[in-house]
Parts: C-alpha cells; sequence; structure tokens
C-alpha cells in the first residue's frame, strides 16, 4: 500500500545524500539467505529556527555506526539509540529535537542552537526494494521522492523503480503532524575528470565528500598506477556515452594533445560547465587549433584555469580550489552563463 502524495513536494538541494545513500546500499549487500543487516535511515522532515541540518538531511545508522550529521555530534548518540529500536522493531520512529528553549543551552546536551528539527527513522530492512531505487538515483535516473504519512504508508521511488509498504508506527512525538509529507531530492551532480594527474586524487575526495558522483578517465597506464582514485581506462569520448550528461567535465590530462582531443570531443555535448587545467596561454593555444563553431560551443561553457583564487599552489590547493568553483556554481543559478 503506497501514501498519498500532496500535489507540490518539497524540493530538497544540498542534502549530501549520495554517500548516506551509498553506505546504505552496501549495509544491506549480502549473500543470499542471510538476514539484512539491521539499518536505519533518519531524514529530516520538518525545521524551525536555527538548525544544523535542513529538512531533507539524512543520516545513516548501522552498527557499524552512522554516515551524515544531523547536529554537531552532540545529538547523535541519543538519535542512534532511536535509529536501533527502529531497525530491531521494524517500526517507523520520530523524533522532535528542540532546542529553542533558554534551559536548552545549559543541558548536558546542549547544542548552542535554537530551533527544532522533527525527524523519521525508517528501518531499511522492513522496506524490500529500497536498494533498487536508491541505485536507480545514485545512476541518475531521476529524482528521489519519498512519500509518507502518520499511518505507517511509506514509498520510495526513483524513475521505474519503487519501494512501497505499510509498516507498524510508533506514535509521532510532536502534536498536530501534517497527515503526510513528500520530500524530492534530484540526481545528485555528476563530475567527469578527465586525466589522473597529481590533482585527481584530493579532487575526487572532495567532491565525493560533497555528494557529486565522480568518474576518473586515463588512458595512460603509467598515470593510473600514480593516481589514488578508481580511475577508468578510457579517452574524453566516454563522456559522450551518457546518458546521464555529466554536470561538469575537468579537462586536466597535463598533456596538449589530450586536451585538445577532448575539447574536440567535447564541443558538441551539452555539459554546462567544462572546467580546463593550465594557465590562459595554454588555453589560447588549445582554442587556435580549433575550428571557429568549436570555440564558439565550448566558449561559453568553459572555465578556464580553472578554480577559485583561494591561494596556495600544488595539488591539494588546486584540487580545493576546483572544488570550491564546482560548488558554488552547482548552488548558485546566476554563476551559469546563458
Amino acid at each position: 500500500m503506497t501514501a498519498q502524495a500532496p500535489a507540490d513536494a518539497l524540493q530538497v538541494h544540498d542534502a549530501g545524500l549520495a554517500r548516506v545513500l551509498e553506505a546504505a546500499m552496501d549495509s544491506m549487500a549480502m549473500e543470499p539467505g542471510t538476514t539484512p543487516r539491521p539499518a536505519t535511515l533518519a531524514i529530516v522532515l520538518e525545521t524551525e529556527g536555527s538548525t544544523y541540518a535542513r529538512p531533507g538531511a539524512a543520516v545513516l545508522f548501522t552498527a557499524e555506526g552512522h554516515v551524515g550529521w544531523l547536529s554537531g555530534g552532540c545529538l547523535e548518540p541519543e538519535i542512534e539509540r532511536r535509529a536501533r529500536h527502529a531497525a530491531a522493531s521494524s517500526h517507523i520512529g520520530w523524533i522532535e529535537i528542540d532546542t529553542r528553549d533558554d534551559s536548552a543551552l545549559f543541558s548536558g546536551n546542549a547544542v548552542g542552537c535554537r530551533g527544532r528539527q522533527r525527524v523519521v527513522l525508517l528501518p531499511l530492512a522492513a522496506m524490500p526494494g529500497c536498494a533498487a531505487v536508491f541505485e536507480a538515483w545514485l545512476a541518475g535516473a531521476g529524482p528521489l521522492r519519498l512519500v509518507l504519512d502518520v499511518e505507517g504508508a511509506v514509498e520510495l521511488s526513483c524513475a521505474a523503480q519503487v519501494s512501497a509498504r505499510r509498516l507498524a508506527v510508533d506514535p509521532v512525538e510532536w502534536p498536530q503532524p501534517p497527515p503526510h509529507w513528500t520530500l524530492q531530492w534530484p540526481p545528485p551532480p555528476r563530475a567527469v575528470l578527465l586525466g589522473a594527474g597529481p590533482e585527481a586524487g584530493p579532487l575526487q575526495a572532495h567532491l565525493r565528500g560533497l555528494g557529486w558522483q565522480v568518474r576518473v578517465l586515463e588512458p595512460r597506464a603509467a598515470w593510473r598506477a600514480r593516481c589514488p582514485a578508481n580511475v577508468k581506462d578510457a579517452r574524453a569520448e566516454e563522456v559522450l556515452s551518457g546518458p546521464p550528461v555529466p554536470d561538469a567535465v575537468l579537462v586536466m590530462h597535463h598533456n596538449f594533445e589530450l586536451d585538445l582531443e577532448a575539447l574536440i570531443q567535447l564541443a558538441p555535448t551539452t555539459t554546462p560547465f567544462i572546467g580546463l587545467l593550465g594557465p590562459k596561454r595554454r588555453r589560447e593555444d588549445l582554442f587556435a587549433l580549433l575550428s571557429q563553431p568549436q570555440r564558439e560551443s565550448l566558449v561559453v561553457r568553459l572555465h578556464s584555469p580553472v578554480g577559485l583564487e583561494l591561494g596556495g599552489r600544488g595539488p591539494e590547493a588546486i584540487a580545493l580550489s576546483i572544488a570550491a568553483e564546482l560548488q558554488a556554481w552547482h548552488h548558485d543559478p546566476s554563476l551559469r552563463r546563458a
């Protein structure tokens, strides 16, 4: 039985959901015939005032610990205790975290915020099919949608994948809850790194920590061996084999011929952000070898030299500057070129 969805869903952005759902899929991976490992997904449904997390933020709780945060760390032990109960009972649980009262500032678990979060606890082992939904979302098949009501009907869906159940439910902890909630997360942003140079490893780590899905493509075996990231043996044409179309492609081979080849192949694509590593003079030399249509197609999407001016030198500083520009671009439409 599925929950009844209202007309409009709350659109969630910047929730860092990708790494949480990747961990959820790992926790549910098991050999045939074995018992699912207990795992609980905590999702913020509503907030009021100043809170660490916003609606749509999620944390996975397992026997090994948790992935994600709903506070600066002071509230997680109590949420984890409640999450274990939800997993063991296969009940949907609810938590209201209210720190608006003056006394909360001086309690043993004081967080220093004056706000309220209302959280649902979903026992994933009681929701067959949810791993396929998460996998579809992580692959970019479409938005992830949660429809939930106070009577225990819960539905997770992405494209053709649906997990819908009516579960036992604990009483909601706060007065006058709405009859249902609907939240929708857009697919995670996707970046392709062309080249496994010294910046690739720290850049991949930065972006994955921010919720991006990242692929590193490198045709040179020696360069793949030096990069600590998971690197695929491929050239730039791999970018054209979507869907989904990546949000960003970073051309960073440290090789003039490979970068030229990549720009030629990227010119007819619809990738909205193309970053080119290296100084302006190098970009000019590359553009001199492109046709006029190729230059016109690329220039409106090209960020060169890619990265914000944050200061510092070396691979780690460069990677940080690129991740900062990508994150700002992704969350601020005014930075997107027409």
